[in-house]
């Protein structure tokens, strides 16, 4: 990802905490031929300084077939995002659009069922162990939990991260308060979470 020297992150507690927030990911491989996308939802673990990301695919999602020692997965974490008017702008320039995004690449093996099991148990307590009765695997039944037959889990280990929030940082401070009132305004709830970004830097 092209990133200029303006809007990197190097944040490492940042960052961590953004996957976290923003964990329903785009997943990249290619299947030789092409590149082949997924989206879908994962946790994020660290180990020894190490981040892993975790999650499974439909068993008929033949992207899994992609996964196994392959040490060039590409997974697209998104953030708020949003376009900038250059009318807010002090002086004339050209629109633009502000966002925050990480990729990172990393190394993937498939999980066994046992490690599946382990790993759906960690991302429904995530969603559903503050909910009275809540949908957490202990509480599936077996007929239920049967379904885990249609599904293939991986765990891909992190060797490189990208980050780039791009919230105008190179305009003045007036247009960043200029900005963030904007899109304050707007009828777009993303716009506002995008406005709380910039009024942050």
């Amino acid at each position: 990802m092209y990133i200029p020297k303006y809007y990197q992150m190097h944040d490492y507690e940042e960052i961590k905490q953004f996957m976290r927030n923003n964990n329903f990911v785009t997943i990249i491989t290619t299947d030789g031929v092409r590149p082949i996308a997924t989206h879908l939802p994962v946790n994020i673990e660290e180990h020894s300084n190490v981040l892993y990301i975790s999650g499974h695919f439909a068993r008929g999602n033949k992207q899994w077939q992609t996964i196994n020692n392959n040490d060039n997965i590409l997974i697209i974490f998104h953030g708020p995002h949003g376009y900038v008017s250059s009318t807010w702008y002090e002086q004339e320039d050209v629109p633009t659009w502000d966002y925050e995004s990480i990729h990172t690449y990393g190394e993937g093996h498939l999980l066994n069922e046992e490690q599946l099991a382990v790993d759906l148990t960690k991302l429904l307590k995530q969603y559903e162990q503050h909910r009275e009765n809540g949908a957490t695997w202990d509480n599936l039944s077996d007929q239920t939990k049967k379904q885990i037959k249609g599904i293939v889990g991986f765990k891909i280990k992190v060797t490189n991260i990208e980050a780039a929030y791009k919230l105008s940082q190179t305009r003045s401070e007036q247009e960043k308060r200029n900005i963030a009132s904007q899109l304050n305004n707007s009828d777009n709830s993303m716009d506002h979470i995008l406005a709380d970004e910039i009024e942050k830097q």
